[in-house]
């Protein structure tokens, strides 16, 4: 990355799973004087997803101008009555591509929100992978939930700001909701508040289209050590696992902590087709047995750090608007990857090479089967039409 694009002087908190981020931000609301701008892909309408819209409308009653932006497919079947209530209580609410139908084969319908990001007076910040749904609601699979979010103070608050804002008057124009598109720009408290060096990586379809891919791969390039990459759905393209690979090659001890568990079993199948190779050119494998792994984060070197919403499949990385912030810092990273060893050590399992390519020939067929379907689809919804 650019040196430009990172600013220096901010206080960063790794926070694990909405254990530690639904509390964060519910402090972060409770002490908000001006605006809460809040987006997210899925708010469901459970347990966390009530504690964090009854803020929300306290906010609201108190004068405060209170903003939220959820995606129309990824809360569609879990948002339930509190998109009623929230109107009522005076909250300011769009939805992102709502007009979703399961006919609709344009190659535009996946490309959703998929980013998690929360701005309070501009003077606090978080940015991550936690939707607004409880660690325990994991249909079936077995909770909790792991994932990541970053609560951010100082001059990155500036660029994460204006992205809050741009989004804003984006969908409102696409809604027709001219009434909300006045006064949208606000200031904050963009003074220093640390020592932490960080920037705001964001994807989007027009201006940033593989911003967050080619951050992650610039640092992969770079990398002397070590890369511990952590992701819950990860299907890669050629320059990504090639990256990887190159890395492994120069003597770089590169880790893949995976889901273990089927959520979406093509997805599931299709990146399996691409472990050989990577176990072939010495990249580790570790697949997270536990529990439900949702975490998107990365270390590199025990420096560079990302902590964000995309993934590394396609969905993330061709379609979808993100948001990441990479950190560069050693005291972050070191808490970053502390945390990653820990789910390791408790809850995952190597993925063995020679155990790999001695799979029954029914596992092999069923993989390449999905792999070929993934690649078609891919190739329908990712590239195609405009964008």
């Amino acid at each position: 990355m650019a040196d430009s694009e990172f600013r220096t002087g901010n206080r960063l908190k790794l926070l694990r799973s909405g254990a530690e981020y639904f509390p964060a931000l519910l402090a972060a609301i409770a002490s908000a004087r001006h605006f809460v701008h809040l987006e997210t892909y899925i708010f469901a309408d459970d347990a966390a997803g009530r504690m964090i819209a009854r803020a929300l409308m306290d906010a609201a009653a108190s004068g405060v101008r209170t903003r939220v932006i959820v995606d129309g497919f990824g809360s569609k079947r879990y948002f339930g009555s509190l998109r009623e209530r929230l109107l009522n209580a005076g909250v300011e609410l769009l939805i992102y591509r709502p007009d979703l139908t399961p006919w609709n084969l344009k190659r535009s319908r996946l490309r959703r929100l998929h980013r998690k990001i929360a701005v309070i007076d501009g003077a606090v910040g978080f940015v991550g992978g936690i939707n607004i749904i409880d660690d325990m609601n994991t249909p079936g699979h077995t909770p909790p939930r792991h994932d990541y979010a970053v609560r951010v103070e100082g001059p990155l608050l500036e660029p994460l700001t204006e992205e809050a804002d741009r989004l804003w008057r984006l969908v409102a124009w696409a809604n027709f909701r001219q009434r909300w598109m006045g006064d949208t720009r606000h200031t904050g408290d963009y003074s220093v508040k640390g020592t932490q060096r960080a920037a705001l990586v964001v994807r989007d379809n027009l201006h940033h289209r593989s911003d967050i891919e080619d951050a992650y791969l610039a640092a992969i390039e770079a990398a002397r050590e070590e890369i511990i990459l952590a992701c819950a759905y990860f299907f890669p393209g050629v320059r990504f696992r090639h990256a990887l690979m190159n890395a492994a090659a120069r003597g770089v001890r590169v880790i893949l902590l995976l889901q273990g568990r089927v959520e979406y079993a093509l997805l599931h199948y299709a990146s399996r087709a691409l472990y050989g190779a990577l176990l072939d050119a010495r990249v580790q494998i570790v697949e997270y047995r536990k529990s439900f792994l949702h975490a998107k984060v990365a270390v590199i070197d025990g420096r560079w750090a990302t902590v964000g919403s995309s993934n590394i499949d396609p969905f993330s990385l061709l379609l979808a608007r993100e948001a990441n912030i990479v950190v560069d810092d050693e005291t972050f990273a070191r808490e970053l990857r502390d945390s990653l060893i820990e789910h390791m050590r408790e809850g995952a399992a190597p993925v063995e090479r020679e155990h790999w390519h001695k799979q029954p020939l029914m596992t092999r067929v069923r993989i390449w089967i999905a792999y070929g379907i993934a690649r078609f689809l891919i190739g329908w919804f990712g590239y195609g039409g405009k964008h």
